[in-house]
Protein backbone atom coordinates (compact mmCIF):
# COMPACT_ATOMS: atom_id res chain seq x y z
CA UNK A 1 0.00 0.00 0.00
CA UNK A 2 1.56 3.48 -0.83
CA UNK A 3 2.34 5.73 2.20
CA UNK A 4 0.48 8.54 0.70
CA UNK A 5 -2.98 6.80 0.85
CA UNK A 6 -4.85 7.29 3.92
CA UNK A 7 -2.53 6.05 6.73
CA UNK A 8 -4.10 3.86 9.74
CA UNK A 9 -4.96 5.32 13.14
CA UNK A 10 -2.07 4.07 15.58
CA UNK A 11 -3.50 3.44 19.09
CA UNK A 12 -1.28 2.17 21.98
CA UNK A 13 -2.80 -1.46 23.16
CA UNK A 14 -5.11 -2.18 25.06
CA UNK A 15 -5.70 -5.10 27.98
CA UNK A 16 -9.46 -4.80 27.66
CA UNK A 17 -9.27 -4.81 23.68
CA UNK A 18 -7.30 -8.07 23.89
CA UNK A 19 -9.56 -9.68 26.51
CA UNK A 20 -12.36 -8.82 24.36
CA UNK A 21 -10.65 -10.57 21.01
CA UNK A 22 -9.84 -13.64 23.23
CA UNK A 23 -13.92 -14.00 24.38
CA UNK A 24 -14.70 -13.15 20.55
CA UNK A 25 -13.17 -16.65 20.05
CA UNK A 26 -9.68 -15.37 18.35
CA UNK A 27 -7.15 -16.23 20.54
CA UNK A 28 -5.22 -17.85 17.81
CA UNK A 29 -5.49 -14.63 15.61
CA UNK A 30 -4.25 -12.51 18.52
CA UNK A 31 -1.15 -14.43 19.56
CA UNK A 32 -0.37 -14.51 15.41
CA UNK A 33 -0.23 -10.74 15.82
CA UNK A 34 1.83 -10.41 19.19
CA UNK A 35 4.34 -13.09 17.74
CA UNK A 36 5.03 -11.23 14.36
CA UNK A 37 5.36 -7.36 16.02
CA UNK A 38 6.14 -6.70 19.53
CA UNK A 39 5.89 -3.14 21.51
CA UNK A 40 8.76 -1.04 22.71
CA UNK A 41 8.43 1.64 25.45
CA UNK A 42 10.19 4.76 26.36
CA UNK A 43 10.07 6.86 29.37
CA UNK A 44 11.91 9.85 30.35
CA UNK A 45 12.19 8.05 33.97
CA UNK A 46 13.25 4.84 32.08
CA UNK A 47 16.32 3.05 32.16
CA UNK A 48 18.25 1.49 29.14
CA UNK A 49 18.91 -1.61 31.03
CA UNK A 50 15.66 -2.73 31.27
CA UNK A 51 13.72 -4.85 28.89
CA UNK A 52 11.36 -2.03 27.00
CA UNK A 53 8.01 -2.66 28.57
CA UNK A 54 5.43 -0.52 29.77
CA UNK A 55 6.12 -1.12 33.39
CA UNK A 56 10.25 -0.93 32.92
CA UNK A 57 10.69 1.19 29.82
CA UNK A 58 14.26 2.13 28.17
CA UNK A 59 15.57 5.76 29.01
CA UNK A 60 16.47 6.66 25.35
CA UNK A 61 15.31 5.77 21.56
CA UNK A 62 18.21 5.01 20.73
CA UNK A 63 18.04 1.91 22.61
CA UNK A 64 14.53 1.33 21.92
CA UNK A 65 15.98 1.02 18.07
CA UNK A 66 18.46 -1.54 18.98
CA UNK A 67 15.49 -3.90 20.39
CA UNK A 68 13.04 -3.25 17.69
CA UNK A 69 12.71 -5.12 14.71
CA UNK A 70 10.45 -4.93 11.31
CA UNK A 71 6.60 -4.19 12.45
CA UNK A 72 7.41 -2.82 15.88
CA UNK A 73 6.42 0.26 17.61
CA UNK A 74 8.04 2.36 20.13
CA UNK A 75 5.54 4.01 22.24
CA UNK A 76 7.25 7.36 23.75
CA UNK A 77 5.93 8.13 26.77
CA UNK A 78 5.19 11.74 27.62
CA UNK A 79 7.11 14.60 29.12
CA UNK A 80 10.79 16.36 28.96
CA UNK A 81 13.47 14.73 27.53
CA UNK A 82 16.52 16.44 28.78
CA UNK A 83 19.12 15.45 25.95
CA UNK A 84 22.77 15.99 26.97
CA UNK A 85 26.02 15.57 25.11
CA UNK A 86 26.96 12.19 25.94
CA UNK A 87 24.16 11.17 24.00
CA UNK A 88 25.45 11.87 20.67
CA UNK A 89 25.34 8.23 18.65
CA UNK A 90 27.57 9.05 15.92
CA UNK A 91 29.62 12.01 14.41
CA UNK A 92 30.38 12.37 10.44
CA UNK A 93 32.49 14.68 8.70
CA UNK A 94 31.38 17.77 10.69
CA UNK A 95 28.13 16.43 12.04
CA UNK A 96 26.83 15.01 15.41
CA UNK A 97 23.84 13.02 15.36
CA UNK A 98 22.29 12.98 18.76
CA UNK A 99 19.54 10.23 17.68
CA UNK A 100 20.88 8.13 14.62
CA UNK A 101 18.32 5.54 13.12
CA UNK A 102 19.63 3.44 10.62
CA UNK A 103 17.22 0.58 11.03
CA UNK A 104 14.81 -0.06 8.36
CA UNK A 105 11.34 -1.53 8.47
CA UNK A 106 9.99 -3.26 5.50
CA UNK A 107 7.24 -2.24 3.13
CA UNK A 108 4.42 -4.48 5.19
CA UNK A 109 6.25 -3.95 8.30
CA UNK A 110 7.40 -0.41 9.34
CA UNK A 111 9.15 0.17 12.79
CA UNK A 112 6.72 2.97 14.11
CA UNK A 113 8.49 5.86 16.49
CA UNK A 114 4.92 7.32 18.16
CA UNK A 115 4.22 9.15 21.11
CA UNK A 116 2.27 7.12 24.00
CA UNK A 117 -1.72 7.38 23.64
CA UNK A 118 -2.09 10.74 24.01
CA UNK A 119 1.14 12.19 25.44
CA UNK A 120 3.64 14.24 24.51
CA UNK A 121 7.11 13.90 24.86
CA UNK A 122 9.36 16.63 24.31
CA UNK A 123 13.29 16.27 23.10
CA UNK A 124 15.37 19.47 24.73
CA UNK A 125 18.68 19.67 22.78
CA UNK A 126 19.53 23.27 24.51
CA UNK A 127 22.28 21.58 26.41
CA UNK A 128 24.02 19.84 23.26
CA UNK A 129 26.44 21.97 22.20
CA UNK A 130 29.29 20.30 20.93
CA UNK A 131 31.60 22.74 19.91
CA UNK A 132 33.13 22.85 16.32
CA UNK A 133 30.35 20.66 15.23
CA UNK A 134 26.94 21.21 13.31
CA UNK A 135 24.01 19.11 15.60
CA UNK A 136 21.37 16.87 14.27
CA UNK A 137 18.50 15.77 16.54
CA UNK A 138 17.28 13.20 14.66
CA UNK A 139 19.08 11.62 11.57
CA UNK A 140 16.82 9.10 10.11
CA UNK A 141 19.21 6.95 7.97
CA UNK A 142 16.85 4.31 7.76
CA UNK A 143 13.32 2.98 5.34
CA UNK A 144 10.08 2.36 6.34
CA UNK A 145 9.96 4.25 9.61
CA UNK A 146 7.18 6.25 10.84
CA UNK A 147 7.20 8.72 13.31
CA UNK A 148 4.40 10.50 15.04
CA UNK A 149 3.92 13.08 17.99
CA UNK A 150 7.23 13.94 18.91
CA UNK A 151 8.70 17.35 19.82
CA UNK A 152 11.98 19.03 19.14
CA UNK A 153 12.73 22.14 21.06
CA UNK A 154 16.03 23.86 21.64
CA UNK A 155 18.58 22.90 18.79
CA UNK A 156 21.47 24.38 19.49
CA UNK A 157 24.18 26.53 16.69
CA UNK A 158 27.92 26.18 18.26
CA UNK A 159 29.86 27.39 14.82
CA UNK A 160 29.77 31.31 13.89
CA UNK A 161 30.57 30.82 10.03
CA UNK A 162 28.51 29.54 7.74
CA UNK A 163 26.45 26.67 9.25
CA UNK A 164 23.04 25.27 10.60
CA UNK A 165 21.73 22.71 13.09
CA UNK A 166 18.85 20.33 11.95
CA UNK A 167 16.27 18.93 13.96
CA UNK A 168 14.80 16.11 12.03
CA UNK A 169 17.16 15.15 8.89
CA UNK A 170 15.88 12.40 6.61
CA UNK A 171 17.83 10.27 4.24
CA UNK A 172 15.88 7.27 4.04
CA UNK A 173 12.85 6.29 1.53
CA UNK A 174 9.36 5.95 2.16
CA UNK A 175 9.37 7.15 5.91
CA UNK A 176 6.61 8.97 7.35
CA UNK A 177 6.95 11.80 9.13
CA UNK A 178 3.25 12.96 11.56
CA UNK A 179 1.88 15.33 13.63
CA UNK A 180 5.64 16.48 14.37
CA UNK A 181 6.46 19.90 15.81
CA UNK A 182 9.83 21.41 15.87
CA UNK A 183 10.30 24.98 17.44
CA UNK A 184 12.03 27.32 19.24
CA UNK A 185 15.87 26.60 18.75
CA UNK A 186 18.19 27.31 16.63
CA UNK A 187 18.20 24.86 13.79
CA UNK A 188 16.27 24.07 10.96
CA UNK A 189 12.86 22.19 11.42
CA UNK A 190 12.22 19.39 8.76
CA UNK A 191 15.08 18.51 6.42
CA UNK A 192 14.75 16.47 3.17
CA UNK A 193 18.71 15.65 2.40
CA UNK A 194 18.07 12.27 0.38
CA UNK A 195 15.75 9.91 0.07
CA UNK A 196 12.33 8.74 -2.24
CA UNK A 197 9.16 8.60 -1.73
CA UNK A 198 8.90 10.14 2.40
CA UNK A 199 5.70 11.85 3.30
CA UNK A 200 5.73 15.11 5.77
CA UNK A 201 2.24 14.98 6.90
CA UNK A 202 0.56 17.47 9.68
CA UNK A 203 4.17 19.13 11.13
CA UNK A 204 4.53 22.48 12.40
CA UNK A 205 7.90 24.35 12.33
CA UNK A 206 8.11 27.96 14.19
CA UNK A 207 10.17 30.01 16.43
CA UNK A 208 13.47 29.16 15.04
CA UNK A 209 16.19 31.53 14.60
CA UNK A 210 20.03 31.01 14.83
CA UNK A 211 21.21 34.02 16.82
CA UNK A 212 24.89 32.77 16.97
CA UNK A 213 26.04 32.22 13.17
CA UNK A 214 26.95 34.81 10.52
CA UNK A 215 26.81 37.64 12.90
CA UNK A 216 23.44 36.65 14.48
CA UNK A 217 21.86 37.03 11.17
CA UNK A 218 20.18 34.18 11.23
CA UNK A 219 19.73 33.86 7.48
CA UNK A 220 19.71 30.02 7.24
CA UNK A 221 16.86 28.70 9.51
CA UNK A 222 13.85 27.34 7.00
CA UNK A 223 10.81 25.73 8.58
CA UNK A 224 11.10 23.24 6.22
CA UNK A 225 13.61 22.32 3.53
CA UNK A 226 14.05 20.12 0.63
CA UNK A 227 17.69 19.67 -1.13
CA UNK A 228 17.80 16.25 -2.65
CA UNK A 229 20.62 14.96 -5.41
CA UNK A 230 19.05 13.30 -8.65
CA UNK A 231 16.98 10.43 -7.74
CA UNK A 232 15.03 10.69 -4.42
CA UNK A 233 11.74 11.01 -6.20
CA UNK A 234 8.05 11.56 -4.97
CA UNK A 235 8.73 13.31 -1.89
CA UNK A 236 5.34 15.17 -0.34
CA UNK A 237 4.79 17.69 2.09
CA UNK A 238 1.25 17.80 3.38
CA UNK A 239 -0.70 19.74 5.82
CA UNK A 240 2.33 21.21 7.36
CA UNK A 241 3.09 24.60 8.97
CA UNK A 242 5.56 26.85 8.86
CA UNK A 243 5.87 30.30 11.30
CA UNK A 244 8.31 33.24 12.73
CA UNK A 245 11.12 30.92 11.40
CA UNK A 246 14.24 33.56 10.88
CA UNK A 247 14.59 32.73 7.07
CA UNK A 248 12.43 30.89 4.91
CA UNK A 249 9.17 28.85 5.90
CA UNK A 250 9.53 26.36 3.56
CA UNK A 251 12.68 26.40 0.95
CA UNK A 252 13.75 24.27 -2.28
CA UNK A 253 16.79 26.09 -3.55
CA UNK A 254 19.07 23.86 -5.31
CA UNK A 255 17.10 20.83 -5.70
CA UNK A 256 17.37 18.28 -8.55
CA UNK A 257 14.20 16.77 -7.85
CA UNK A 258 10.69 18.18 -7.74
CA UNK A 259 8.39 18.36 -4.56
CA UNK A 260 4.63 17.95 -3.83
CA UNK A 261 3.78 20.52 -1.76
CA UNK A 262 -0.29 20.69 -0.64
CA UNK A 263 -2.23 21.59 2.14
CA UNK A 264 0.30 23.50 3.52
CA UNK A 265 0.75 26.98 5.24
CA UNK A 266 3.50 29.73 5.84
CA UNK A 267 3.33 32.95 7.53
CA UNK A 268 5.17 35.07 9.58
CA UNK A 269 8.58 33.77 8.15
CA UNK A 270 11.21 36.17 7.98
CA UNK A 271 10.40 37.88 11.28
CA UNK A 272 11.05 37.27 15.21
CA UNK A 273 7.79 37.38 17.56
CA UNK A 274 7.78 41.21 17.65
CA UNK A 275 8.07 41.43 13.73
CA UNK A 276 11.41 42.89 14.02
CA UNK A 277 12.88 41.46 10.30
CA UNK A 278 15.75 38.59 10.39
CA UNK A 279 16.00 36.79 7.21
CA UNK A 280 14.61 36.50 3.95
CA UNK A 281 11.31 35.62 4.88
CA UNK A 282 9.55 33.78 1.86
CA UNK A 283 6.97 31.75 2.91
CA UNK A 284 7.78 29.37 -0.02
CA UNK A 285 10.79 29.47 -1.65
CA UNK A 286 10.44 27.39 -4.92
CA UNK A 287 13.46 27.18 -6.84
CA UNK A 288 16.62 28.26 -6.92
CA UNK A 289 19.94 28.22 -9.34
CA UNK A 290 21.00 31.88 -9.45
CA UNK A 291 24.59 31.30 -9.58
CA UNK A 292 24.60 28.00 -10.82
CA UNK A 293 26.81 27.56 -14.49
CA UNK A 294 24.51 25.82 -17.50
CA UNK A 295 26.53 22.85 -16.97
CA UNK A 296 25.78 22.77 -12.80
CA UNK A 297 22.16 22.83 -14.08
CA UNK A 298 19.89 19.54 -13.28
CA UNK A 299 18.56 17.76 -15.99
CA UNK A 300 15.98 17.78 -16.40
CA UNK A 301 15.76 21.09 -14.13
CA UNK A 302 12.97 19.64 -11.67
CA UNK A 303 9.37 21.53 -11.47
CA UNK A 304 7.67 21.70 -8.17
CA UNK A 305 3.83 21.31 -7.48
CA UNK A 306 2.13 23.62 -5.11
CA UNK A 307 -1.12 23.65 -4.85
CA UNK A 308 -4.05 24.64 -2.34
CA UNK A 309 -1.75 26.33 0.12
CA UNK A 310 -1.19 29.33 1.93
CA UNK A 311 1.05 32.27 2.55
CA UNK A 312 0.02 35.35 4.73
CA UNK A 313 2.16 38.18 5.93
CA UNK A 314 5.82 36.92 5.25
CA UNK A 315 8.61 39.15 5.30
CA UNK A 316 9.35 39.05 1.41
CA UNK A 317 7.01 37.05 -1.02
CA UNK A 318 4.44 34.50 0.06
CA UNK A 319 5.43 32.28 -3.51
CA UNK A 320 8.80 33.34 -4.66
CA UNK A 321 10.43 31.09 -7.93
CA UNK A 322 13.76 32.65 -6.39
CA UNK A 323 15.80 32.07 -10.15
CA UNK A 324 14.32 29.13 -10.89
CA UNK A 325 14.46 27.53 -14.40
CA UNK A 326 11.44 26.06 -16.04
CA UNK A 327 8.72 26.80 -14.25
CA UNK A 328 6.47 26.08 -11.72
CA UNK A 329 3.28 24.92 -11.04
CA UNK A 330 1.04 27.42 -8.29
CA UNK A 331 -2.34 25.88 -8.71
CA UNK A 332 -5.47 27.13 -6.24
CA UNK A 333 -2.81 28.78 -3.57
CA UNK A 334 -3.69 31.83 -1.54
CA UNK A 335 -1.88 34.63 -0.98
CA UNK A 336 -2.53 37.71 1.74
CA UNK A 337 -0.21 40.69 3.26
CA UNK A 338 3.21 39.45 2.26
CA UNK A 339 6.00 41.95 1.11
CA UNK A 340 5.03 40.28 -3.17
CA UNK A 341 2.39 37.80 -2.71
CA UNK A 342 3.42 35.95 -5.98
CA UNK A 343 7.09 36.67 -7.11
CA UNK A 344 7.81 34.59 -10.38
CA UNK A 345 11.50 35.50 -10.83
CA UNK A 346 13.45 33.50 -13.03
CA UNK A 347 16.82 33.50 -14.51
CA UNK A 348 18.24 33.20 -18.02
CA UNK A 349 18.89 29.73 -19.12
CA UNK A 350 22.51 30.22 -21.01
CA UNK A 351 23.45 32.54 -18.25
CA UNK A 352 22.97 33.89 -14.01
CA UNK A 353 20.65 36.78 -15.67
CA UNK A 354 17.49 37.44 -14.28
CA UNK A 355 14.67 37.67 -16.18
CA UNK A 356 11.17 37.92 -16.19
CA UNK A 357 9.25 34.26 -15.18
CA UNK A 358 8.76 31.96 -18.13
CA UNK A 359 7.46 28.45 -18.46
CA UNK A 360 4.71 28.87 -15.42
CA UNK A 361 1.65 27.37 -14.95
CA UNK A 362 -0.22 29.52 -13.05
CA UNK A 363 -3.85 28.60 -12.40
CA UNK A 364 -6.90 30.02 -9.18
CA UNK A 365 -4.51 31.35 -7.62
CA UNK A 366 -6.00 33.78 -4.89
CA UNK A 367 -3.71 36.95 -3.55
CA UNK A 368 -5.03 39.93 -1.80
CA UNK A 369 -3.24 42.98 0.16
CA UNK A 370 0.01 42.04 -0.91
CA UNK A 371 2.17 44.92 -0.89
CA UNK A 372 2.83 43.87 -4.39
CA UNK A 373 0.47 41.51 -5.67
CA UNK A 374 2.60 39.98 -8.61
CA UNK A 375 5.88 40.64 -9.79
CA UNK A 376 8.64 39.54 -12.50
CA UNK A 377 5.73 37.57 -14.24
CA UNK A 378 6.33 37.53 -18.00
CA UNK A 379 2.52 36.41 -18.63
CA UNK A 380 2.88 35.44 -22.53
CA UNK A 381 5.56 32.81 -21.56
CA UNK A 382 3.19 31.50 -18.87
CA UNK A 383 0.10 29.56 -18.55
CA UNK A 384 -2.12 31.48 -16.89
CA UNK A 385 -5.92 31.52 -16.35
CA UNK A 386 -8.29 32.17 -13.22
CA UNK A 387 -6.28 34.00 -11.33
CA UNK A 388 -7.17 36.91 -8.80
CA UNK A 389 -4.57 39.51 -10.70
CA UNK A 390 -6.62 38.47 -14.09
CA UNK A 391 -10.09 39.46 -12.67
CA UNK A 392 -11.79 42.95 -13.62
CA UNK A 393 -13.68 42.82 -10.15
CA UNK A 394 -11.39 44.12 -7.51
CA UNK A 395 -11.69 42.02 -4.10
CA UNK A 396 -12.46 43.89 -1.04
CA UNK A 397 -12.41 42.66 2.96
CA UNK A 398 -16.07 42.08 2.31
CA UNK A 399 -15.14 39.02 0.16
CA UNK A 400 -13.89 36.85 2.76
CA UNK A 401 -15.53 35.53 6.12
CA UNK A 402 -12.80 36.16 8.23
CA UNK A 403 -9.05 38.03 8.13
CA UNK A 404 -8.20 37.24 11.52
CA UNK A 405 -4.23 35.79 11.03
CA UNK A 406 -4.76 35.03 15.21
CA UNK A 407 -6.60 31.63 13.52
CA UNK A 408 -3.62 30.48 11.43
CA UNK A 409 -1.81 29.30 15.10
CA UNK A 410 -4.92 27.52 16.32
CA UNK A 411 -4.49 23.88 17.45
CA UNK A 412 -4.47 21.58 14.99
CA UNK A 413 -7.75 19.46 14.92
CA UNK A 414 -7.55 16.11 16.93
CA UNK A 415 -6.82 14.03 13.97
CA UNK A 416 -3.85 16.58 13.10
CA UNK A 417 -4.83 18.25 10.65
CA UNK A 418 -4.74 22.24 10.28
CA UNK A 419 -7.50 24.05 12.17
CA UNK A 420 -10.54 24.78 11.02
CA UNK A 421 -11.29 28.13 10.85
CA UNK A 422 -12.25 31.17 8.47
CA UNK A 423 -8.99 32.95 7.53
CA UNK A 424 -8.97 33.79 3.32
CA UNK A 425 -12.27 31.03 3.17
CA UNK A 426 -14.83 32.53 0.80
CA UNK A 427 -18.65 34.45 1.60
CA UNK A 428 -21.24 33.18 -0.44
CA UNK A 429 -21.21 36.41 -2.26
CA UNK A 430 -17.32 36.43 -3.16
CA UNK A 431 -16.50 37.82 -6.52
CA UNK A 432 -13.63 34.97 -6.25
CA UNK A 433 -16.81 31.84 -6.32
CA UNK A 434 -16.63 30.00 -9.64
CA UNK A 435 -14.43 32.17 -11.06
CA UNK A 436 -11.60 29.21 -11.61
CA UNK A 437 -10.88 26.72 -14.24
CA UNK A 438 -11.17 23.05 -14.15
CA UNK A 439 -7.55 21.43 -13.31
CA UNK A 440 -8.86 18.39 -11.88
CA UNK A 441 -9.01 19.13 -8.15
CA UNK A 442 -12.31 18.77 -6.81
CA UNK A 443 -14.60 21.72 -6.35
CA UNK A 444 -18.15 22.87 -6.12
CA UNK A 445 -20.72 24.72 -8.07
CA UNK A 446 -20.07 25.92 -11.72
CA UNK A 447 -16.37 26.18 -11.95
CA UNK A 448 -13.49 26.16 -9.35
CA UNK A 449 -13.12 29.05 -7.14
CA UNK A 450 -10.22 30.83 -6.49
CA UNK A 451 -7.83 30.33 -3.62
CA UNK A 452 -6.42 27.36 -1.53
CA UNK A 453 -10.05 26.74 0.54
CA UNK A 454 -12.86 25.54 -2.00
CA UNK A 455 -16.39 27.88 -0.94
CA UNK A 456 -18.84 25.24 0.63
CA UNK A 457 -22.44 26.68 1.85
CA UNK A 458 -23.74 26.11 5.16
CA UNK A 459 -25.94 23.15 6.05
Amino acid sequence: MSLFMTLPRIHPPSASAAKAAIFAGVLGLAIASTLSAKDLHVSNSGNDENPGTLAMPFATVQRAEKAADAGDTVWIRGGRYQMNPKQIARIQRNQAHVVFLSKSGSPDKPIRYCAYADEKPEFDFSEVKPPGLRVTAFHIAGSWLHFKGISVTGVQVTLTGHTQSICFDNEGDHNVYEQLQMHDGQAIGFWLGRGSRNLVLNCDAYRNHDFTSENRKGGNVDGFGFHVPSGSVGNVFRGCRAWLNSDDGFDLITTAEPLLIENCWSFYNGFDASFKALGDGNGFKLGGYGSRTAAELPTPIPRHTIRQSLAARNRAAGFYANHQLGGIDLLNNSAYLNGVNFNLLCRDATNTTDVPGYGHKLKNNLGYKGYKEVSNLNAVACDLSGNSFELKQQLTDKDFAGLDEADLVQPRQANGDLPAVTFMKLKAASHAIDQGVDIGLPFKGKAPDLGAFEFAAAK
